[in-house]
């Protein structure tokens, strides 16, 4: 734009159009050409932006592609080089200062540090190189130690260690005996703590129990003793190691003794729970036998010839027990078998009767008498009565129940069962043969069955008290240990006081 004449001047590709801003003097044919040019000079401007933009992001990749960070500390040039001489002065000072680095030689090259000869271990090499790293100035390090290979070379680190740590216990001694005098006044304290009756005695009435309690304290008061002392050395982190170390043994060894700790789990359960007692006639899966102590491991048992059984207590906690003697009123029973053609109402009668009238079977409950089954040639009856334990010995009642009961039926006129057979006799059989053959007779019995006293007056009833050889056995058997057994004597077992018949 001229500003004396007032024009402008637009340059466009075809032809130049002169604009008179002051006159106004544009012909038509002029202004449809500027018009037209005018049109597409945004088009024009928008792809010079781009092409500019594309030129400036290629430049900024090519020259982020050529930036290359450097691989380690900036290497100095010019007047900040360090010179070879106080670089090397510096790294042997520094070795000086240290044992077993005070014999390496060092030189220096345009800050190439070599080291070189004998150290008396790996580990001494290593801790060289990384002193010489840190070093201003270093550019590179050429680690040519070696490990020194005479004998009496490679003891001396061993043998300065070796005076370091006995110098140290020696100066530590004092201190140790200070420490190990607590841990034993504590553990001497928890020793008579726990020793004393009472109050343990107070806490739990089963003595395993007590004792288990007693155990437990003295390990607290062993253990506080043992913090204090390792307080007083200045070494409590030494008891997280401790104990962890502890708890991975104890691990493997409950692992190894997995059937041992378990038995004695199960004894403390049995202790508590106190599923029978001492003297008592129990079976445990089919043994049978008269309970002589319990264990921290196993249940004692005595059986009736004398024999001692030891049961896992592990065993005992998981099966079925059975008590024989925790109720005294026991029911025997056995059967007998009687002709079948025996008037089978007048037989039962017999037996209910001889047994009421036998001394040591209770009358509450009554005795029982019944028909079991039908055989093809007799009929068996059922019998039993009921016993008192304390007083009556369980075998001994039923063998003589069965004599006395077998004895009035007979005496009565039952006829015990004999082997019967049948004989067919063929059509062409003489009649001497047919004779021999007969058709079986019923017996007739009595016309009314005898009195009992009539036919147990004669009977001499056998001696059914209570064999007390075994039970002197069991008795003579905890008194050799009296200490040892984890049941108690006070007549009381799981399900509380014990009846009284």
């Amino acid at each position: 734009m001229s500003a004396a004449t007032g024009s402008v001047y637009l340059a466009f590709p075809s032809r130049p159009v002169i604009l008179d801003i002051a006159h106004h003097t544009i012909n038509a044919q002029d202004q449809e050409h500027a018009m037209r040019h005018l049109s597409i000079l945004p088009r024009i401007l928008a792809r010079v932006a781009v092409l500019i933009l594309a030129l400036a992001l290629s430049g900024n990749a090519a020259t982020a592609q050529q930036t290359v960070e450097p691989a380690g500390p900036t290497i100095e040039i010019g007047e900040g080089v360090i010179a070879d001489s106080e670089i090397r002065a510096r790294i042997q000072t520094i070795f000086r200062e240290l044992d077993g680095l005070g014999g390496i030689r060092v030189s220096v090259r345009s800050g190439v540090v070599t080291l070189d000869g004998q150290v008396e271990e790996a580990v001494l090499a290593q801790k060289a190189e990384d002193l010489v790293s840190r070093v201003s100035g270093v550019v590179a390090i050429e680690n040519q130690l070696t490990e020194q290979t005479a004998v009496t070379e490679r003891l001396k680190p061993v043998i300065g260690r070796f005076e370091t740590r006995l110098q140290q216990t020696l100066d530590y001694l004092p201190l140790m005996l200070v420490a190990a005098l607590v841990w034993l006044l504590i553990g001497l304290l928890g020793w008579f703590v726990t020793t004393r009756n009472q109050p343990w005695g107070w806490l739990t009435p089963n003595a395993f129990i007590a004792d288990l309690l007693r155990q437990t304290v003295w390990l607290g008061f062993l253990m506080f003793g043992a913090l204090m002392a390792l307080d007083i050395l200045g070494a409590t982190a030494v008891l997280g190691t401790i104990l962890g170390a502890v708890g991975i043994i104890g691990l493997a060894i409950g692992f190894a003794v997995k059937d041992t700790v378990e038995n004695y789990i199960a004894s403390i359960l049995l202790s508590v729970r106190q599923p029978f007692q001492p003297r008592d006639f129990i079976a445990i899966e089919g043994i049978e036998g008269f309970v002589v102590r319990l264990t921290s491991r196993a249940t004692i048992l005595m059986d009736v010839d004398g024999n001692h059984i030891r049961i896992p207590n592990a065993t005992v906690f998981k099966a079925n027990i059975v008590n024989y003697t925790r109720n005294p009123e026991r029911r025997f029973s056995f059967e007998l078998g009687i002709d079948a053609g025996s008037e089978l109402h007048e037989a039962l009668s017999v037996c209910h009767e001889t047994l009421k009238r036998l001394g040591f079977v209770l009358g509450n409950p009554e005795p029982g008498a019944w028909i079991e089954k039908v055989g093809e040639s007799n009929v068996v009856i059922g019998v039993s009565g009921w016993i008192n334990q304390s007083e009556t010995d369980f075998v001994k009642a039923r063998s003589e129940a069965i004599r006395t009961v077998k004895n009035a039926l007979e005496t009565a006129g039952f006829a015990l069962p004999e082997p019967g057979y049948r004989l067919r006799i063929d059509p062409g059989a003489t009649v001497a043969d047919a004779a021999v053959h007969k058709p079986p007779t019923r017996r007739k019995p009595a016309s009314a069955p005898p009195a009992p006293a009539a036919f147990a007056a004669d009977d001499q009833v056998t001696d059914t008290g209570v064999d007390e050889a075994v039970l002197k056995k069991v008795d003579d058997e905890r008194q050799q240990q009296p200490g040892s057994d984890l049941l108690s004597d006070d007549g009381k077992d799981e399900l509380g006081t014990r009846p009284v018949v």
